[in-house]
């Protein structure tokens, strides 16, 4: 799996860590090994003109993705083919805010948004109550096994 994150937030990034939620994640999920992935952080200002341009809302967001290849969820059967998943971009100064009011460090709102990102990226959503009910599952899921995996 490529996975190729770059920091241009201005603020301190655990990458090696990112890089390890979003291998497991990937991994988790069936994605074909050879398939890539880029990660960005942006400070408040990159991000609001992103929001501004892709999604027409006005002021700074947590996270967004732009999927390429449309590539879904795999199984241990079939593996999704290689491919490009796209692009997640975070910015952690947003994210502070959303750790502060959840009461953990930023680091892991980091991961949760990651998270969020892969999956908005494999074609989840969360506009309908079930489908918010299976992203946020998946998304609980995932992190508590990569969490998981940190303690052994």
């Amino acid at each position: 799996m490529t996975i190729e994150i770059n920091n241009d937030s201005g603020q301190a990034v655990d990458e090696a860590r990112v890089l390890r939620l979003a291998t497991f994640a990937l991994d988790k999920l069936h994605i074909h090994p050879a398939a890539e992935l880029a990660i960005q952080f942006v400070d408040l200002e990159t991000m609001s003109e992103l929001h501004v341009r892709w999604m027409e809302e006005e002021g700074p967001t947590d996270v967004l993705s732009f999927p390429m290849d449309e590539l879904r969820i795999g199984t241990e059967e079939d593996q999704t083919p290689a491919g490009l998943l796209g692009d997640i971009v975070v910015c952690p100064e947003y994210a502070q805010g959303n750790a502060d009011k959840a009461g953990h460090p930023l680091i892991n709102e980091i991961l949760l948004l990651v998270t969020h990102g892969c999956l908005h990226l494999l074609g989840l959503d969360h506009a309908t109550p079930d489908e918010e009910a299976e992203m946020f599952g998946l998304q609980r899921e995932i992190l508590a096994d990569f969490y998981a995996s940190e303690a052994l």
